[in-house]
């Protein structure tokens, strides 16, 4: 095998008692990218989903042992914008017990965390090599190679020199390309789906989030989620997903500075599709940042979704701005029931401070309602802790939660995420950044969001468990719930929210 792409798992810190049955477990997408696209140059590939199997370390290290691999590649990327920094938490712990086991092959981390902060992950004793970014070229020019005396000529990779005297120099080659526009379906050609664990049919380890499948848990797997598009053209301060399009190797850049997105065809889409539907899938997630966004190529996808009749039970992200009315049908008809909007803030000039001035005024309200009529339920997503936030305003945020009342809604503390501008804004104005990967997790016991210009870190957390609390306790919500998804499913609601977090901040 030259190279095993493992999936370490990180669930029990970051989600506390909600891992156990409510948290989703998804497919390691860019795992299954990576090794498809290695397996096309004709390298020998695996994949270990630690997460997915629920694998102890010391299981896993017996794994990756037993696959006897060139190369151990960690790929730390993950759906929610913090999973780069919070899988670093089972990656490092799993990485050290491969060097005391006294596993030769070079360890290698690639994911939004490295290439956020490439020197820091390097500079653990127990990595030998980094990915710059998505690493895709990289990683094809190392398996080409004997990783050893060659690598000081790969781009797009980190590495350790010795030098004989102390430690080792850490070394950041010059960039590898991203895979470009016109290379995507060829170089990225899709997922390896088949690597995958089961028990009994394809696909049965992964659940889909609570929500997703209409809050019963017997609906939730087996469970795929894909790409259509990779990047967002937004430069929202408090997102670094666009770290990992960087080409830069200065430490002042950041998401911003590396904006844009990058297709597949729709042929390369329907292909990954027919898969999924051939192998059971019914809930699939499709990851894009903005798939709502270019008609030119959110159109055919769902066109064929219609002509094909998956049967898919899938949810797309959109921003306020881009919805269009008239586009509404075509998704229900393509099997899009769940429509996720970034609302983020309440106040319109806290959302404006943070979207850099591209959110357009828009009447939250009036959009909606317009899905709402499409018969498309909503998953609203709010952030609390913004920079200009207080007391007033993140309650203005709660308020139009409450007021909106869609059949979901997230709620994030605000993290000044490695990668993003937000990241070096914190730095610069010399505020307490998290302490640990732990911190950086929204629902762990250690979270540490950001403080704001006018509340402190704690008071931002308790703020956000305590709208939460009670946006998922309000009659009027479970209401929505009973009436729109069932009586079985308001009670799971119900239990959900019994789940009390713990939070080392706030003294419980």
């Amino acid at each position: 095998m030259d190279a095993l792409f493992v999936n370490p798992d990180s669930s029990a810190k970051a989600y506390q008692d909600l891992a156990k049955t409510f948290a989703a477990i998804e497919p390691p997408t860019w795992s299954l990218l990576l090794a498809e696209s290695c397996r096309s140059k004709g390298y020998g590939v695996g994949i270990l989903d630690c997460d997915a199997e629920r694998l102890s370390l010391e299981k896993s290290v017996k794994r990756i042992e037993e696959a006897k691999p060139r190369l151990i590649v960690m790929v730390l990327y993950g759906q929610n914008p913090n999973s780069g920094t919070t899988s670093m938490i089972g990656a490092i712990q799993l990485a050290r017990a491969i060097k005391e086991a006294g596993i030769f092959a070079p360890v290698c981390f690639v994911g939004s965390h490295t290439s956020a902060l490439p020197r820091e992950v390097l500079a653990y004793d127990c990595v030998d090599l980094v990915l710059l970014n998505e690493g895709v070229y990289a990683l094809h020019n190392l398996l080409a190679s004997n990783l050893k005396d060659d690598i000081t000529s790969i781009k797009g990779i980190g590495y350790k020199e010795a030098n004989g005297i102390s430690k080792p120099l850490l070394v950041l080659n010059p960039p590898e390309r991203v895979v470009p526009q016109s290379h995507m379906d060829a170089d990225l050609p899709g997922y390896a789906w088949d690597l995958l664990p089961y028990e009994e049919r394809p696909l049965d380890l992964y659940r889909a989030h609570f929500w997703h499948a209409g809050f019963d848990h017997h609906k939730r797997t087996p469970f795929a989620a894909i790409y259509t598009s990779l990047g967002c053209q937004f430069a929202c301060n408090f997102c670094m997903i666009n770290i990992v399009n960087r080409v830069d190797n200065n430490e002042l850049i950041d998401a911003s500075h590396s904006r844009g997105m990058r297709f597949w065809s729709p042929e390369w889409v329907a292909r990954e599709m027919r898969k999924l539907a051939d192998m059971g899938v019914e809930t699939l997630r499709i990851s894009d940042e903005m798939f709502f966004l270019n008609r030119k190529y959110y159109l055919p996808i769902l066109e064929n979704c219609i002509v094909e009749d998956y049967g898919f039970n899938m949810w797309t992200y959109s921003r306020i701005d881009t919805v269009r009315p008239a586009a509404l049908e075509t998704f229900k008809r393509a099997g899009v029931n769940w429509l996720a909007l970034g609302v983020e803030a309440g106040n319109q000039l806290v959302r404006q401070e943070v979207s850099k001035g591209t959110f357009k005024e828009v009447n939250i309200r009036e959009v909606c309602k317009t899905i709402a009529d499409a018969d498309i339920n909503i998953i609203s997503n709010y952030i609390f802790g913004f920079p200009e936030d207080n007391h007033e305003t993140m309650q203005q945020t709660l308020d139009l939660a409450l007021e909106l009342n869609t059949e979901m809604a997230n709620m994030y503390p605000c993290q000044a995420l490695p990668g993003s501008p937000l990241y070096h804004t914190v730095k610069e104005k010399g505020w307490d950044l998290p302490s640990s990967y732990e911190a950086f997790a929204f629902l762990s016991y250690e979270s540490e969001p950001m403080r704001t210009n006018y509340l402190t870190a704690g008071e931002v957390l308790k703020f956000r468990d305590d709208a939460w609390q009670t946006y998922f306790t309000n009659p009027a919500y479970l209401d929505l719930v009973q009436n729109r998804f069932g009586t079985g499913q308001r009670e799971n609601v119900e239990e959900m929210a019994k789940i009390s977090l713990k939070r080392k901040l706030l003294g419980n």
